[in-house]
């Protein structure tokens, strides 16, 4: 029997929790680089090229990669012959590592985890608990896989019962063309197939940190029917034209991957799960000798990539000078360097600000003509002005735009994804424009900040409302004053249509 003591169980998740902020997978940076490398679409490319260098400046200065450090997941298969040195649950000792990780003082990351989903919503303050995972196991020894999960993917997490007879691969592309862009494609999608609704939905979660191995495949060729599944996936949802950050490109998704179950023969449950450009995941092993150790990827792994942003592509922005007719001139798709003031504000600080607009009170920050940014960034450390930056999903703004733009005179909004309905007519009536940050550049975008105070909403941590000072920061016009959204043209120019892969014949009965 292998004794794992506590304190090497407890140090080894805190490590990888630490180690996953900071390093994409290998595998998933070869895969992207090849995505950069073969992407047509010009707007789609410089999204990626933005990724992959916040990517390299992450692991260089060990920052996290996303302002959204995630939902910690730990999957823990339990090995008969092992135990853990300890009086405490493994959701205790798996606790105490995700606190230790996430208010780490040399590396802090964004605490996300409300308590009480159905009333206050008062922020835990250091991201826990996590979502703790156990299978027991033959063996002795302890198998974990740590990953963080961010909410704009976990978001467009999506759950079916099919019937039998119908098509598991038509379903995941039809609902793939209706998530948007809020998951931050390029990425990977996680599938489970089977077993009940719980297990379809577990299977499809654990999949994601399944290694990406679509250049194998295709180079290879299927060799079973789940592994058709995957490519004819993988092709007909690359054939859909979204593209990175949904710009319109070549590359949606990187990778599918799909586990599968036994199930009732009355029922196909699907889930569908994406992962974002922030894929982030580890796995060790425990066997009694002492806690993992995870060694950093070898930076070559990573393409060195000069982002130009004074080139005569991109147009450059004075928000503190704004007029109407400068923003009636951008046109959807089109790079903007933006510089001056730029408020941030989210879902929290924004109805507090609808709460005031409707009660008559004034608000705390005169919104006339200015720029105001949906992020909620993680903590500064050492000489940093800002911790990583990144935009949150837009969509959940939708639902105040009409009172914001109607009551301040606010002239441009930043996110990430594409707004509803709603929120496009709002722009449109108020001759407003909306502004799309690469979600999954958090590091990067940090870096356009020259300084930052508190300046309203203190209570709301993250989601205080700041007011920032910028220079050249990289941002593409997604929807302009007319109404016209690059969510939809970029799509529709990039679509082609892919055929169904014809499906392999087994050589005999049940070779499958």
């Amino acid at each position: 029997m292998a004794d794992i003591r506590e304190a090497d169980f407890v140090d080894s998740i805190f490590d990888a929790l630490q180690y996953i902020s900071t390093f994409h997978p290998p595998d998933f940076i070869r895969h992207m680089t090849a995505a950069y490398e073969r992407e047509e679409s010009p707007s789609a490319k410089s999204a990626m090229g933005q990724i992959l260098v916040n990517s390299r400046m992450c692991a260089l200065g060990r920052r996290p990669i996303c302002q959204d450090t995630g939902t910690a997941n730990i999957f823990v298969r339990m090995g008969m012959g092992a135990r853990v040195l300890s009086n405490r649950s493994l959701q205790g000792l798996a606790d105490e590592a995700v606190r230790r990780a996430y208010l780490h003082d040399r590396n802090p990351l964004r605490a996300s985890i409300v308590t009480d989903p159905l009333g206050r919503r008062q922020n835990s303050g250091d991201n826990t608990p996590c979502m703790l995972h156990v299978e027991m196991v033959p063996g002795d020894t302890i198998s974990l896989e740590v990953s963080a999960k961010g909410g704009g993917s976990e978001n467009k997490a999506k759950f079916a019962v099919l019937e039998p007879s119908e098509s598991l691969v038509d379903w995941v592309v039809d609902t793939v063309e209706k998530l948007g862009a809020g998951w931050c494609p390029p990425g990977v999608l996680g599938i489970g197939a089977g077993g009940s609704a719980d297990k379809a939905m577990l299977m499809a979660k654990q999949s994601l940190n399944e290694t990406i191995d679509m250049a194998d495949l295709i180079r290879t060729g299927p060799s079973n029917r789940s592994e058709e599944i995957r490519l004819e996936i993988y092709e007909r949802v690359n054939g859909l034209g979204i593209g990175a950050q949904g710009l319109g490109g070549t590359t949606t998704v990187l990778d599918v991957r799909l586990r599968t179950f036994p199930t009732h023969a009355a029922s196909l449950p699907v889930a569908l799960i994406p992962n974002c450009a922030a894929t982030r995941h580890v796995h060790f092993e425990l066997d009694g000798t002492g806690p993992a150790d995870l060694t950093p990827p070898d930076l070559s792994d990573w393409p060195e990539i000069v982002i130009a942003q004074t080139d005569g592509a991109a147009r450059r922005v004075d928000l503190d000078t704004l007029s109407d007719d400068e923003v009636a001139l951008w046109k959807p798709g089109e790079t903007l360097l933006l510089s001056g003031t730029l408020y941030t504000g989210r879902d929290a600080a924004h109805k507090r600000m609808v709460e005031a607009i409707r009660a008559g009170a004034p608000l705390p920050v005169d919104l006339a003509g200015k720029a105001i940014y949906y992020v909620g960034p993680v903590d500064a450390v050492g000489d940093e002005i800002i911790g990583p930056a990144g935009p949150t999903t837009a969509t959940r703004m939708d639902r105040f735009t009409e009172d914001v733009l109607a009551a301040t005179g606010l002239k441009v909004m930043i996110g990430k994804a594409e707004r509803g309905p709603a929120a496009i007519e709002a722009i449109r009536k108020h001759r407003a424009a909306y502004l799309i940050a690469v979600g999954g550049a958090a590091y990067l975008v940090s870096k356009a900040v020259t300084s930052s105070r508190l300046v309203a909403y203190q209570d709301l941590g993250m989601e205080a409302i700041r007011e920032l000072q910028i220079r050249d920061m990289p941002v593409t016009v997604a929807v302009d004053v007319n109404g016209s959204s690059v969510h939809a043209l970029g799509p529709k120019a990039w679509r082609r249509d892919v055929r169904p892969l014809p499906p392999r014949v087994p050589e005999k009965a049940g070779a499958d």
